[in-house]
């Protein structure tokens, strides 16, 4: 997840660290906040992959800043990240917003609604935070009042994905079409 946000991160301009982390903190921070003894050495190993390059310019006040670029390989990297995420990237809501941050340097609708149509099918599957044996349970099922609660809001934000996958999905299946003609 931290290698596909730096990726898109970078994609969009060159940054320096230390806005790159700002910026990667406020996509995934409050869940899981991105420390310098994380981003430095992953930074390091996208540098060594000829990924990015990094330039070093003064400072404006005192330190030198170094500036991070994606090479074409990074771009390329980034763009067959974005078409074959891994089943955890598709299943895990946080990484799954990373992708979806970056999704549209993904340039082919066909490409991007694929990627859509494998996260409607994981939302579609009956799943539960709960089961009773192999059979998950609903929040009216629940005598407990904060497990009712998880899975009434959890029902709540698939519910608001599920209708915004469909009309995306709908709209870049015409867009791929339309490009086909």
């Amino acid at each position: 997840m931290l290698e596909l946000a730096i990726l898109g991160f970078l994609y969009d301009a060159p940054l320096h660290g230390y806005e790159l982390r700002k910026r990667i903190t406020a996509l995934t921070g409050h869940v899981r906040p991105v420390a310098e003894s994380t981003l430095y050495p992953a930074i390091k190993r996208l540098e060594k992959a000829g990924l990015l390059t990094r330039e070093t310019h003064p400072g404006s006040v005192a330190a030198q800043r170094h500036v991070l670029t994606l090479t074409a390989a990074g771009r390329e990297e980034l763009r067959g990240r974005l078409a074959e995420p891994g089943r955890a990237d598709i299943t895990d809501e946080n990484r799954w917003f990373t992708v979806l941050a970056f999704l549209r340097h993904l340039d082919d609708p066909a490409a991007q609604a694929t990627v859509l149509a494998r996260r409607l099918a994981f939302l579609e599957e009956p799943a539960s935070f709960f089961y009773e044996g192999e059979r998950p349970l609903r929040a009216e099922e629940l005598d407990d009042p904060f497990r009712r609660g998880i899975l009434t809001i959890a029902r709540a934000t698939s519910r608001a994905e599920l209708v915004w996958l469909r009309s995306t999905l709908t709209d870049l299946r015409a867009r791929a079409e339309t490009k086909l003609f």
